[in-house]
This record gives C-alpha cells, structure tokens and sequence, in this order.
C-alpha cells in the first residue's frame, strides 16, 4: 500500500462467530485511495460475512471499522426487485440514495451502455438471464458514484466482454482515487489487482506481488 495515499477503509481486530463457529479471529486489513484490494480464500473461510459486516448487513462481534467516502456493495446474492423493470430498480435505488434525476439518468445511462444491457430497460427482472441480472447487480452498486466499492463475486455470470469491461473498470476506478475491495475464490490475471490477501483460519495474509500487474 501507498504510505502517502488515505486510507479509505481500516479494519481492525474484528472477530466474529456465529454459535460456536468462530469465522473471524480479529482480522485486520487497510485499502486506500487508488488501490484494488482482492480477498481470497476457500468456501466458508469468512469471505462474504467480512464484507457484510463492512456494509452494515452484519455486526462484528469486537473489533474497529473505519470507512471514509460513499459506499457501494455488490452482494454475491442477487438483491433485486424481480417484480420491477430495470428501469424502475434503477429508479428505485437512485432515490434512496438521493439522486437527482439528471444523476440517475446519467449514472443510468453510463452502465447500460457499458455493460451493454440498454435493451432491457423495460424489461421485468424476473425474466432476464442470470448474467443480465449481474450485471444489473452491479450497476445499482455504482449508481451513486461511491468512493468505496465493496464487491462480493461481482463478474460470477459474467460473459467475457463483459469480464473485460468489468476488469476495465477496476483501472478507471484506481485511476479516479477510488478503493475497491473485491472478494473471491479465485482472481485471474486479467484483473489487475493492487494487493491480494487470503483469508485463512480467520485471518489475512498478504501474497506476494501479482506477477501479471503491469
């Protein structure tokens, strides 16, 4: 990490179990401004209960969190409105985060065509594909331009333009000074992550340098 550069979000101590299953022993972790952090490890290892606990969703059983900026989650489940168009998510989403209509449309606008989905506007959720679905997923994570990403298996359906255009944007983002902290099983060379630490009997551990990082 940067020394010079703020940090946008510190983790520290934080434990948590659920019953006698302790999934967290007082981790710890810092991303900051114009980094791309990766979180990896097994099934189970604590992964997606880290990131809840980051977005509010969970409460840490000890331990600090400290987060700077507008947040923006994008769950590994789906949290959509099936009943609803895209249009009307967008709609919906944009006014609980206080959006004016000349920010949503824009915003809107801007990931439609990105992810290459503007056809489905006026579609019901319920009937788009799994990918499509993502990639909506996504865009309501983004919609408010936030200065902290959170990411939960963010590409999982993804077709490979839109892997590539999804690994893009991790570049625009770093370059624009935004954090981003995404979780996986498994982070390919195409995503040009800053730092990768592996989650592992309740701790984190940083890896060596990605040798595919230009």
């Amino acid at each position: 990490m940067n020394e010079s550069a703020r940090v946008l979000l510190d983790v520290g101590g934080v434990w948590k179990a659920f019953g006698k299953n302790q999934v967290l022993r007082g981790m710890s972790l810092q991303v900051a401004a114009g980094e791309v952090v990766a979180v990896v490890g097994e099934n189970g290892s604590g992964k997606s209960t880290l990131l809840k606990i980051l977005a509010g969703l969970e409460v840490a059983d000890r331990g600090t969190v400290r987060m700077s900026g507008r947040i923006g989650y994008c769950p590994q489940s789906l949290e959509l409105f099936e009943g609803l168009t895209v249009a009307e998510n967008l709609i919906y989403f944009g006014a609980a985060y206080g959006l004016t209509q000349d920010g949503l449309r824009q915003a809107g606008r801007r990931y439609l065509d990105r992810f290459r989905f503007t056809q489905y506007t006026g579609t019901l959720v319920s009937r788009l594909s799994g990918g499509t679905k993502q990639k909506l997923n996504l865009t309501l994570a983004l919609l408010h331009n936030p200065a902290l990403l959170l990411l939960d298996e963010p590409y999982q359906g993804f077709d490979y333009e839109t892997f590539m255009n999804f690994a893009s944007l991790l570049d625009e983002w770093r370059n624009d000074g935004k954090a981003v902290l995404t979780i996986s099983h498994l982070i390919t060379g195409d995503l040009r992550i800053d730092r990768t630490l592996e989650l592992e009997d309740g701790v984190t551990h940083e890896r060596a340098p990605d040798r595919h990082r230009a």
